[in-house]
């Protein structure tokens, strides 16, 4: 159980100031913070559960949700962003997961684009960001994390892809610590985002999978290649045999090319 008082003296002044609400279960944050969007929930909001029973993933993955052993958060913006910018989203938020695990857990992670956060190479974190629009503007955007604090163990065949804060780091985190942390790099870099910052640019030096990374793409017939940055929009681009191809929507992975 989060202490939730905590949590809301701690959130004073930033734009999650009194928006927090908690559900010990739930089916979905990110199903629940969607239905409170379109009923006109304000920028900020935050929809946190300690427990999830049908958690999703991007490429309708399910997303392991043990109970009270990890963050399980979504977080309802919106933004003034173009949807030939709606990616964005997607690597701002991996780059704020990257913030707080290395200041609340010391841990060095890495960001496999769009939206897994690593550590030693295994899967810690995972964003699935749901968007809506008027045209072409962001109406709004919900963005969902899953962060696997505390897990011991994990289910096969998790436990050849899957880490947590606590096995890498070899003791237990303190969710209020490391949540909180993830709020405020989340509001910096939704800020950096106002203001023009180069989100790419920085996305590459916080990720090792968008320059020279030998990589294969499971998208259509599937590909090999080696990746050679982001387009304007954020997609990655994979040198191929055949030339450049953009990854729209395929799963990248480490290839032996």
């Amino acid at each position: 159980m989060y202490d939730l008082a905590a949590l809301e003296t701690a959130l004073r002044g930033s734009i999650f100031d009194d928006k927090l609400d908690y559900f010990a279960t739930i089916d979905s944050t990110n199903t629940h913070a969607l239905a409170q969007a379109h009923e006109g929930a304000p920028h900020g909001s935050v929809y946190l559960a300690g427990e999830q029973t049908a958690g999703r993933g991007r490429g309708g993955h399910q997303w392991h949700s043990r109970p009270e052993d990890g963050i399980y958060v979504s977080i309802l913006v919106r933004p003034q962003l173009p949807a030939d910018r709606s990616l964005w989203l997607s690597l701002i938020a991996g780059m704020a997961v990257k913030t707080a695990v290395a200041q609340a857990a010391k841990l060095e992670a890495d960001i496999r684009w769009p939206n897994d956060v690593l550590i030693g190479g295994k899967k810690c974190a995972g964003i699935l960001v749901e968007s809506a629009f008027a045209g072409n503007a962001m109406r709004h955007a919900v963005i969902g994390i899953g962060l696997n604090l505390n897990h011991e163990n994990f289910p096969e065949p998790l436990s050849e892809t899957a880490t947590s804060l606590r096995l890498a780091s070899g003791h237990l985190q303190l969710r209020e610590h490391v949540l909180l942390n993830l709020l405020t790099a989340l509001e910096q870099e939704l800020a950096a985002l106002n203001s023009g910052d180069d989100v790419l640019a920085r996305f590459t030096g916080a990720s090792t999978w968008v320059q020279g990374k030998p990589v294969s793409v499971a998208e259509e017939e599937g590909y090999t290649g080696v990746t050679c940055g982001l387009n304007p929009q954020g997609f990655l681009q994979v040198e191929t045999a055949h030339g450049v191809r953009t990854v729209r929507s395929g799963g990248v992975r480490p290839s032996e090319l």
